[in-house]
């Protein structure tokens, strides 16, 4: 366990630095011998050999025993002597797992731990923090071998015995201190307030005595479901805390006291100083007593608890560590702003030093160190700082303003009752702003956005707010950390802005869909290209509407993260008993193996990409067997009500109770990828894999990380999944034996063709087209360009358009439209207006039907696009980094139905002729057609439908 410990260790070497360098060793996957030379001699420094067995070293000897006999041996080798050396208290000190883990090193034979499971069941049983058992008033580890080894061993010490900590609130109630949350220990559950005490006790310097709030358990079942062990139950670890700000200042005045005698001892005057104390909850729960640090806040207010002001010049502030851990300060204001102005090129800033008298010093602006002039006033000092305006201009942060008279201290200076100011200068501007704990912060950027008021009416979120810049149409970005985004227009009034955003009914290519789950922030790009992101004005945030909102089996909430940063956060609305692991658990492990012994129903349940489209293979056989007049149960699995299909399908929400039930009874299930890691075919049910189409890239098996000894985890996940599948579908008799390879499997294959390519040659292809290019907003009788790439393994966060397009579009001209399609797994690409972003358009189907010309590198669309018969570019950049790191079934030099380029200079060229450029490839492109897509001829699904259902 951590203990913060910074003393020299052996050869003048630190303590700190001894640890980082075998954590960096280990961070690099390093060698364990290379870990040990690092580690040195055991016994030598106690302290180092409790860190580095709770910390790196005890990780790397878990994984070693996870690798397979061969890295156990070198393990035992290498660890042994260590071992030996390093003393008995520092063992038995360990964490129970680590403790039980090293003793078993020590004792049993070589043959036992090599080539047995007796390690592998220890660590993974220590997994399951859940596994205690008490006997009398002591708790214990109910781990492997515990009839076996010494009890002591398995005895729960302070290392294993760490509370989980979180706050949900912090508020000032009638001029106390309020703070909610819940506490417990993984593991042991707290069903009732019986046999079950907390409090919260603030400690300050070592001989300031303890405060203790007041503090009571509370009901919170929130804690419950937010658990990450299944089986326990923490409704009751909830607790309530109050704090008088009296025991604060009682003893900030007596550490004032010792402070300013010690200064004047060494003939300095004294200072106002700042008492902290941080807060932590020692709790007694079914005879466990635990000590641990406050830590982890809900979002939004109780990110930024407010401070209270206790007397002139002195401020109560609960405050948050940089590691989330909570601290309560009783702070004085000994630098308070009272002036800014703007003259010319110089920003001039006004502070006071109340009860100094100065006649020297200067200031600091984040690390630069800058001139003023301190003037006596008064009881106090006035201090005067310049500022040039075209520096500030230049710099990208924000920096916090301290104050340094000559003989003391440096001073934070403080906000205190002056109004923030943003002073616009040309198309940027100056801000003198307070933070979340009043201190003033200088800046300079690009003029923002600032919002003034979030309110709610009905199911719209108005946003108003500020926003000096040129007059001109401006749109706000709603971005999720996936890279899906969305554009609203900015309503313009003068120097005012509004919003609309309707959460659970946004526009996506027409159709109407609810905000995915997560966080959404806001943010706008400027006419200059640059993104500018929009905050919060501080002097609305306490009055902020921070409440969920329930709207169409959504919760939205509208909330001010890390202080002044708007987002709209979004979750699936989901009965308390489906909440968190605990109900996964339940669900998966008593719920769903229950329904596996119910007979069967005659439905089909049809799932894409874990519920996220109605697209692909799937969608076109469901649509065949409505146009057949099958009336029997239809079943889409929908994750975050992404879609509604038509036809009057039962919708089932991903992962609830209805998925499970759905899965293990229904005869049919239809999918084009991996099910859940929980589902198992049973004998009687037809599980049909469509895959998402021909591979061009290594996939499965023949992946190189696939052959790793021991197999990856993913190997295992697969083989499970494989076994569960009775039919598969292939594009081509030249896929069907790749396709068996890659995934081991064993059963019947149907080589259709891809039902999903039907629509590519139906006879109704150009109505069809029509209307998508309609959705699309693309002008009828111009060329559709699409730039379809595929995802990068080693390079998965780069958003770039490898693709030209300012160029792209330069040449082309304006008969020309460009699609960009960017792969689900890679980064989210930001996309110019010059052309259309189509990454998250459901089906890609639709966009190869309106598509005259496909430019691709090695997606599996090039056996798709191939059936139309329309020219295909292969922009193959890094073809040969590709090939190596991930590799290629087909050699797309001898075999690609088109020219394989290299920059994007030949890739404009290619598509200004292409015409000329397709006669050119009409040869390769029959045989390609032939070989790789010879059943695309718009029957697929028909043959599919046919062989499951007539």
């Amino acid at each position: 366990m951590a203990t913060g410990v910074t003393a020299q260790s052996q050869g003048g070497v630190s303590l700190v630095d001894r640890l980082k360098a075998v954590q960096d060793l280990c961070d690099r996957g390093e060698p364990l011998e290379a870990v040990m030379r690092a580690v040195g001699p055991g016994g030598r420094d106690a302290a180092f050999d409790t860190e580095v067995l709770s910390g790196p070293l005890g990780a790397r000897i878990e994984l070693a025993v996870k690798r397979g006999p061969a890295r156990r041996r070198e393990m035992l080798d290498l660890l042994r002597p260590y071992l030996a050396a390093v003393d008995p208290d520092v063992k038995r000190d360990l964490p129970v797992a680590r403790r039980v883990v090293c003793h078993l090193i020590e004792h049993r034979p070589d043959e036992e731990l090599v080539d047995g499971e007796t390690l592998a069941k220890v660590v993974t049983a220590a997994a399951e923090p859940s596994k205690r058992i008490r006997k009398g008033l002591r708790w214990y580890a109910d781990l492997p071998f515990r009839d076996e080894l010494p009890p002591d061993l398995y005895r729960l010490r302070r290392a294993d015995l760490v509370p989980v900590t979180h706050i949900d609130d912090i508020v000032w109630v009638n001029g106390r201190l309020r703070v909610t949350g819940f506490a417990y220990l993984a593991g042991l559950s707290v069903r009732s307030r019986r046999f079950n005490r907390a409090t919260v006790v603030l400690r300050g310097p070592r001989w300031l005595p303890p405060i203790r709030m007041r503090t009571r358990r509370v009901l919170a079942p929130e804690a419950t479901h937010g658990a990450r062990e299944p089986g326990c139950n923490y409704d009751w670890s909830g607790f309530s805390a109050e704090l008088s700000p009296w025991p604060l200042r009682w003893r900030g005045a007596v550490r004032g006291v010792v402070s300013a005698v010690r200064r004047r001892m060494r003939h300095r005057p004294s200072v106002p100083d700042t008492t902290t104390w941080r807060a932590e909850i020692v709790f007694w729960s079914r005879g466990a007593r635990a000590t641990g640090l406050l830590r982890g806040s809900s979002v939004g207010r109780p990110e930024r608890p407010a401070g209270r002001k206790l007397k002139p010049g002195w401020w109560a502030r609960p405050v948050w560590t940089s590691d989330r851990a909570l601290q309560v300060v009783l702070q004085p204001n000994r630098a308070e702003l009272t002036g800014v102005s703007v003259e010319g090129e110089r920003l001039e800033l006004k502070i006071f030093l109340p009860g100094r008298t100065v006649t020297k010093g200067h200031a600091r602006l984040g690390g630069h160190r800058i001139a003023a002039d301190f003037t006596p006033a008064g009881d106090g000092t006035q201090v005067l700082i310049s500022l040039a305006v075209p520096t500030l201009l230049q710099e990208k942060d924000g920096r916090r303003l301290w104050v340094e008279p000559k003989g003391d201290p440096a001073a934070s200076v403080m906000l205190a009752d002056l109004v923030e100011t943003r002073t616009p200068v040309s198309d940027r501007e100056i801000t003198v702003l307070g933070d979340r704990r009043d201190r003033v912060v200088v800046s300079a950027h690009r003029i923002r956005p600032v919002i003034t008021s979030a309110a709610w009416e009905g199911s719209a979120l108005l946003l108003r707010g500020h926003y000096p810049d040129a007059p001109g149409p401006r749109t706000l970005t709603l971005r999720h950390r996936s890279g899906l985004s969305y554009l609203l227009p900015m309503e313009r009034s003068g120097e005012e802005f509004s919003v609309r955003v309707e959460p659970a009914s946004m526009d996506r290519f027409g159709e109407s869909v609810p905000l995915t789950s997560g966080t959404w922030n806001m943010s706008m790009r400027h006419p200059s290209g640059e993104i500018v992101p929009l905050r919060m004005d501080h002097a609305a945030l306490p009055d902020l509407d921070e409440e969920p909102r329930t709207l169409d089996g959504h919760t939205f909430r509208m909330i001010s993260t890390r202080f002044d940063v708007p987002v709209v956060t979004v979750d699936e609305a989901r009965p308390a008993d489906e909440r968190g692991v605990a109900g996964t658990h339940v669900l998966r492990r008593v719920f769903y193996p229950a329904q596996r012994t119910e007979p069967l129903t005659d439905a089909t349940v049809y799932v894409v990409n874990d519920g996220r489209l109605y697209a692909d293979s799937v969608r076109a056989i469901y649509e065949e067997r409505l146009r057949r007049g099958d009336d029997r149960e239809h079943i889409w699995i929908v994750k975050d009500a992404a879609f509604v299909p038509p036809g009057g399908a039962t919708v089932v929400r991903a992962g609830s109770r209805e998925h499970h039930a759905a899965l293990a009874r229904s005869r049919h299930i239809i999918t084009n990828a991996f099910l859940p890691a929980w589902f198992r075919a049973r004998e009687d049910q037809v599980v049909v894999q469509t895959w998402h189409g021909t591979p061009a890239k290594r996939i499965g098996n023949d992946q190189p990380h696939m052959a790793r000894d021991p197999r990856p985890p993913i190997w295992h996940r697969q083989a499970a999944e494989v076994r569960g599948w009775d039919l598969l579908l292939s594009q081509s008799p030249w896929a069907t034996p790749v396709l068996r390879k890659a995934f081991g499997y064993k059963g019947e294959i149907l080589e259709s063709g891809l039902p999903r390519n039907d629509v590519l040659n139906s006879p109704d292809r150009d109505t069809l087209a029509a209307a998508i290019r309609e959705r699309l907003g693309l002008v009828e009788g111009k060329r559709v360009v699409l730039y379809a790439p595929t995802w990068r393994d080693y390079d998965r966060k780069n958003a770039m358009v490898k693709l030209d397009l300012a160029k792209t579009r330069e040449a082309l001209g304006a008969d020309h439209e460009i699609l960009v399609r960017a792969h689900p797994m890679q980064a989210m690409p930001a996309v110019p207006d010059i052309a259309h972003d189509v990454t998250t358009y459901p089906d890609m189907a639709d966009l190869l039907l309106v598509a005259d010309v496909l430019v691709t590198d090695y997606s599996s669309v090039m056996f798709d696009f191939a059936a139309t018969g329309k020219p295909i570019v292969f922009y193959g950049y890094d073809l040969a980094k590709y090939s190596s790191k991930r590799g290629l079934y087909i050699d797309l030099p001898e075999l690609a139905p088109g020219p394989l380029l290299s920059t994007s200079a030949e890739v404009v060229d290619a598509l200004m002729s292409i015409d000329e450029v397709a006669a050119a490839h009409a040869d390769r492109y029959d045989a390609f057609r032939a070989t790789f897509a010879p059943r695309d001829d718009g029957k697929a699904t028909a043959r599919v439908v046919d062989h499951l259902f007539s």
